[in-house]
């Protein structure tokens, strides 16, 4: 049996990966990618092919999604369509509108059709939040002792909300919530890899949190096996293990720089305002006290665990980065060593 995917948001690197590996799949008729802007494969910038990909440029939070898919009989939706950051155009109010409007036109265009069988949505373990009363490890059961009240992750709460409305009003319908932890890799770009470029690592004095990482390839494979299986619920998706902060400084080759709470606070206005990197009061949050969650429901579904661990997805952006170059080890270690006495 063939099929007919529409991916959303493929102006991205992993929408963009997601498109492209589905077109190469010989069971998949067409590929449908939709998003506001061209991919960059598709102008001078490069990046990357979309193989058979047929790009549409649509705006999810007008009635066009509807008629892209009753006129090309979309049977599976991808949406990778969620942005983390707001655009320096429209800010923080278009890219909600963006997130949580552009879904809920996507989801009633999906309830309307005649033809749609599986959705596949992406969304973050952002929405479980930062605590200093969270569990260990967070299930995909476990509730937030404090649910995220603003930004990204409270756009991916609501869009998750969105999505289960969907999935009891189609119960024909397979629908797949993937929440993943952030991203790393050689070809990410977000506001933490962004982070962990600076020259130096401002920390949030007395917190050392645990950190949980996926690789990129790793997002891809998971997004790909779930939009050709049948695997309704939703799934944690992270890399093995976790990193400490002070971890990720050392193996980055970078000098951590404890500051007091309001400090980073202030310093994250600061690059946000120049534009260099966006502490928002989410990565503040993370800053402190971190996120690990549990996958077991995951490799239970599919049979199948990430390749890249969390160190070894931070391990392969550093070597791609050559982050770890500025200083040499013996200097870097005794830097460490004297500012985290």
């Amino acid at each position: 049996m063939t099929h007919t995917v529409l991916v959303t948001g493929v102006s991205r690197p992993i929408g963009a990966r997601v498109a492209s590996v589905l077109a190469a799949d010989p069971d998949i008729d067409r590929v449908i990618g939709v998003d506001t802007v061209p991919p960059p494969s598709l102008s001078r910038d490069g990046g990357v092919p979309l193989g058979r990909t047929e790009f549409v440029h649509v705006d999810l939070r007008g009635p066009d999604i509807a008629k892209v898919i009753m006129a090309a009989d979309i049977d599976i939706v991808v949406h990778m369509s969620l942005v983390s950051t707001p655009p320096r155009s429209g800010g923080r109010s278009l890219m909600k509108e963006h997130n949580v409007i552009g879904t809920m036109q996507l989801l009633a265009a999906c309830q309307r059709s005649s033809t749609v069988r599986r959705v596949v949505v992406r969304s973050t373990t952002a929405v479980y939040g930062s605590s200093p009363r969270d569990p260990a490890v967070f299930t995909e059961d476990a509730e937030p002792a404090e649910p995220p009240g603003h930004g990204y992750a409270k756009d991916a709460s609501e869009v998750e909300g969105y999505v289960r409305g969907f999935a009891r009003r189609r119960c024909d319908v397979v629908v797949s919530t993937l929440r993943f932890a952030n991203f790393m890799g050689p070809g990410v770009d977000s506001p933490l890899t962004r982070y962990f470029t600076q020259p130096v690592l401002p920390t949030v004095l007395g917190f050392d949190p645990r950190l949980q990482f996926v690789h990129e390839d790793d997002a891809v494979e998971a997004l790909r096996r779930m939009a050709l299986e049948d695997h309704p619920g939703t799934f944690n998706v992270a890399g093995d293990g976790a990193l400490l902060l002070s971890q990720c400084a050392r193996r980055a080759g970078l000098l951590p720089v404890p500051v007091p709470s309001p400090v980073f606070n202030f310093m994250g206005e600061f690059v946000r305002g120049a534009g260099v990197a966006d502490y928002s009061s989410e990565q503040f949050r993370l800053m402190c006290h971190g996120r690990v969650v549990d996958t077991a429901r995951l490799a239970a579904a599919l049979g199948w665990r990430p390749k890249f661990s969390t160190a070894a997805a931070f391990d392969d952006f550093v070597r791609a980065r050559d982050l770890a170059g500025g200083l040499p080890a013996a200097m870097m270690e005794m830097l460490f060593r004297s500012v985290t006495r």
